[in-house]
This record gives structure tokens, sequence and C-alpha cells, in this order.
């Protein structure tokens, strides 16, 4: 059989040509931290980077905590 150039395709692979498949071979890397969301359309459009989608996040999150405290603190008020 003649040798393919590497940067020319074949018009047909056999499983013993693309070598050893290892089950898992990713599987701890991505549990280490790759947390990947896929955005719907119109969210991604409004947030356009992944900066932009951590900024907001980020302030989602810093809002939610101080309206907690803020509940929190109604409660001991009115318990008193």
């Amino acid at each position: 059989m003649k040798k393919a150039k590497s940067e020319e395709l074949r018009p047909e692979y056999r499983r013993e040509d693309l070598g050893p498949g290892v089950r898992g071979k990713y599987f701890e890397s991505y549990q280490k931290g790759t947390n990947l969301v896929l955005l719907s359309p119109d969210v991604a459009k409004a947030f356009p980077t992944e900066e932009a989608v951590n900024d907001a996040l980020r302030s989602l999150i810093e809002l939610a905590q101080k309206s907690i405290g803020l509940t929190e603190r109604a409660k001991k008020q009115h318990s008193v």
C-alpha cells in the first residue's frame, strides 16, 4: 500500500490506521476545571464574550448575596 502524504486526506480509513483508542482519555482533566455551557442565541447576543458573561454572573451573585443578607437582617429585627 502506498503511503499517503501527511497533508493529504485518504478516501477511506481503516480502524488500525488510527491507532489505539483510549477510553476516558480526557475525563480527569475535564473533571478538574472544564465547565462548558451552551448559551441560547438571544443570551449570546447580549453577552458576546466570555468576560461579559462572567462579569454579569458575578454581579448577579453579588446582588443575590446582598439581598439575602438584607433578608436575614430584616428577620432578626422583626423577631426581637
